[in-house]
């Protein structure tokens, strides 16, 4: 989903950060190298240094920090309507030459349309010919909640507090002391609040200027994720849950025509975002996703995972492809979110091999006559 999760808007997590500071000046020799491994190696790297000098001048004058984030982000929601109405404009053919070339960009690699036989390079076929409406549905954080309610039961949502059209509809003072704001159909908005009494005035316009910014943001035609655009953009807040270690582990499951072939288990993603691959037998992959390295310690499989993995087929079946996401706290199970464009297939792996096994697993009609 998603410009970069925050993919104009991916989630919160270090990846999220590289479009937010893309197009800072610190940034544009990144696009001097072809090597896809390094050249997100450099990004991380870079992204590290901007974050660090930001979160300096944050601690020392917040209010004056949070007058520049304001501004900055009147510019980017002005470049997103910009591109939004130029990107709907174009033809499929338009489509593919523009998406070719941001594949091209953030890969190194060149898009071969006739001869697509990478997992990354699959996504691209999908992003752009891939019109089934249940995508919409299920990647709508409110409207898949009934999806999921129908298919395996209410007791596996994450609590919700509300749901609003408007950020000025919000009664604050109806709302727990902790809880998870976010909108339906961004990503890298989500404004987790541990304790609603000790936030600032800083702390507070924070929350708006991000909830309102992404309200108003497309996040899809940026990146050739039109299912996105196709979402009535809401606001909604659920219960705030964390784990007695604090870093709630996110467990994702990557499933092709309704089976599960691998679990992506995320740790730390607000702080140093780390990543171990798993088979359905638990065994650490030597192989991995984007920029993420692998866990240090010893990871138990959760003693209810069969289960985990049961839930993540009948949430995927029906989908050539699909990443079912899960939380698993003190054996509960919580359904997380379904991504169909993960990183929009711009994050490659690391090693070309794993590309292309993931891609022979995926079963796509290739077919673009409507183009």
């Amino acid at each position: 989903m998603n410009s970069f999760g925050n993919e104009p808007g991916y989630r919160a997590n270090a990846w999220s950060t590289a479009e937010i500071f893309y197009n800072e000046p610190e940034c544009q020799g990144i696009r001097a190298t072809n090597d896809s491994r390094g050249k997100e190696r450099i990004r991380f790297k870079i992204r590290v240094r901007v974050v660090l000098a930001y979160d300096g001048i944050k601690k020392k004058f917040p209010f004056l920090y949070e007058v520049y984030l304001c501004v900055k982000s009147r510019r980017q929601l002005s470049q997103n309507m910009a591109n939004t109405k130029r990107i709907h404009a174009m033809t499929k053919k338009e489509l593919e030459a523009y998406d070719a070339a941001l594949y091209q960009e953030w890969t190194g690699k060149i898009l071969n349309w006739d001869d697509l036989q990478t997992f990354t390079e699959k996504m691209q076929w999908a992003k752009l010919y891939d019109d089934d409406p249940r995508k919409v549905v299920c990647a709508d954080k409110i409207e898949v909640r009934t999806w999921v309610a129908d298919r395996i039961g209410e007791e596996y949502l994450i609590p919700l507090i509300g749901t609003w059209d408007r950020y000025s509809d919000i009664d604050f003072s109806a709302l727990p002391e902790q809880f998870a704001m976010k909108t339906n159909h961004g990503s890298g908005d989500v404004v987790v609040v541990q304790s609603k009494s000790r936030m600032s005035v800083t702390d507070k316009i924070d929350m708006r200027r991000k909830i309102e910014t992404a309200l108003k943001m497309d996040f899809g035609a940026y990146l050739c994720e039109m299912h996105y655009s196709k979402i009535t953009p809401r606001i909604l807040a659920e219960q705030y849950l964390v784990s007695e270690e604090g870093d709630l582990r996110d467990y994702k499951f990557q499933c092709f025509d309704g089976v599960v072939k691998y679990c992506y288990v995320d740790f730390d993603r607000f702080h140093q975002h780390k990543r171990n691959v798993y088979d359905l037998d638990w065994n650490l992959q030597d192989w991995n996703t984007g920029e993420y390295e692998n866990y240090s310690g010893t990871i138990e499989k959760p003693a209810n995972f069969e289960k985990m993995i049961a839930i993540a087929e009948k949430l995927s079946a029906g989908f050539s492809q699909v990443r079912v996401d899960l939380y698993n706290l003190h054996g509960r199970i919580y359904f997380g979110e379904m991504t169909f464009t993960s990183a929009s297939g711009f994050r490659t792996f690391s090693s070309r091999e794993a590309d292309l096994m993931l891609g022979s697993m995926w079963n796509l009609p290739m077919d673009k006559s409507d183009s």
